[in-house]
């Protein structure tokens, strides 16, 4: 019998697929009927828009027409949302499609990413799937940007930098400040992804933010995502703003109808509500107040600005198990974060269930 596994490029066999946290399937597979307090992926609490809910169920008579090929009518809302011009939009099946997109467009066999450590894997994983290399740069010890380490990692090889801001998954953020010291010393030929997929909760005055002159430099894209505030995880809609140069290049590797018809009107309302939005942005405030509490008891917390934290417990792994076995979600297994786990502001009621569970746990070991 023949095996044509022999023909595969040589460079995905060095690729470990991407792990996320447990699905809700899984979970009552292997936790039954307990009530389970999901705090492991980042998703809001509060669920998904109700504007996208109802456009969405006005949308499903239609399931049997395909959607608009290249979502222009989710590019206006967004480049209405931004004000930018719907040419510098471009939608993909969440940020992790435009990620491989942006690979797919810029890289080729031994180019380089510069990425900052610890970070989101999915960088790195367009990177490898086209061969290219990858120099990961330390957070300092307080999880923030080290700027002029990225710098001085750019060499003649890197084609993409990217930044996340707040990060994930420390939930620090970087400076405006020190964003623009950083693109002062970036060739222009690199092009510079800013993920800023939880900017929506971020409240630090002196941070990075999406501002119409930053565009003007060519070489920078910001990336978006409806997955997080707008709690439209399972619809996986995402977006890059970028210069329009770039967006057209990008779309010459996109696969049509990338975005479904669903996911599409549920992501236009989604822009419009601004109540959702409001509570969640109130729901994260509460939480972050909640966990930073730990710090009364010894336990570090780092502090986030986005809808998660990290917390320091020692052993990552055991607590995470321990935590399980209560039907309480966190993640860990972050490299270079073993004794870390980190934590999704869940509602009220559920971060005081995960800080009561957390506290018992580290006490008590077993």
């Amino acid at each position: 019998m023949s095996d044509v596994t022999n023909r595969v490029r040589g460079n995905l066999a060095f690729i470990e697929p991407y792990k996320p946290g447990l699905s809700d399937e899984t979970l009552r597979r292997e936790l039954g009927n307990r009530r389970i307090v999901k705090l492991n992926s980042n998703e809001n609490a509060l669920g998904p828009s109700p504007l996208a809910i109802e456009a969405i169920r006005k949308e499903l008579p239609r399931l049997h027409l395909y959607p608009d090929g290249a979502s222009d009518l989710v590019r206006e809302a967004i480049a209405h949302h931004h004000g930018v011009s719907s040419e510098q939009v471009l939608v993909g099946n969440g940020s992790d499609d435009i990620i491989k997109l942006i690979s797919e467009t810029f890289l080729e066999p031994g180019d380089e990413i510069v990425v900052p450590h610890p970070s989101f894997s999915q960088y790195g994983f367009g990177a490898q799937v086209m061969d290219a290399n990858i120099r990961a740069v330390p957070l300092r010890s307080d999880f923030t940007y080290d700027v002029d380490a990225l710098a001085e990692a750019v060499t003649s090889r890197t084609k993409i930098l990217y930044l996340c801001t707040p990060n994930n998954p420390t939930g620090t953020v970087l400076k405006q400040s020190e964003f623009e010291s950083l693109m002062a010393r970036v060739p222009e030929d690199v092009f510079v992804v800013v993920d800023m997929a939880y900017d929506n909760y971020a409240l630090a005055e002196d941070r990075l933010r999406l501002r119409s002159e930053e565009l003007r430099r060519g070489n920078v894209g910001f990336l978006f995502t409806f997955s997080k505030l707008y709690g439209l995880a399972g619809l996986r809609v995402g977006y890059l703003v970028a210069n329009a140069d770039v967006v057209q290049f990008i779309h010459r590797v996109r696969e049509p109808f990338n975005v479904n018809r669903v996911a599409q009107v549920g992501a236009i309302a989604a822009l419009q509500d601004i109540e959702h939005v409001r509570r969640s942005q109130a729901l994260a405030s509460e939480a972050r107040f909640q966990y930073g509490r730990l710090a009364e008891q010894g336990i570090r917390v780092v502090p986030s600005e986005a809808n998660f934290c990290l917390v320091e417990v020692g052993d990552g792994r055991a607590v995470f198990e321990s935590l399980m076995r209560r039907a309480i979600l966190v993640r860990t297994g972050f490299r270079g974060l073993e004794s870390y786990v980190r934590i999704t502001f869940g509602t009220r009621e559920e971060n005081d269930a995960c800080i009561a569970a957390l506290l018992d746990v580290v006490r008590n070991p077993r």
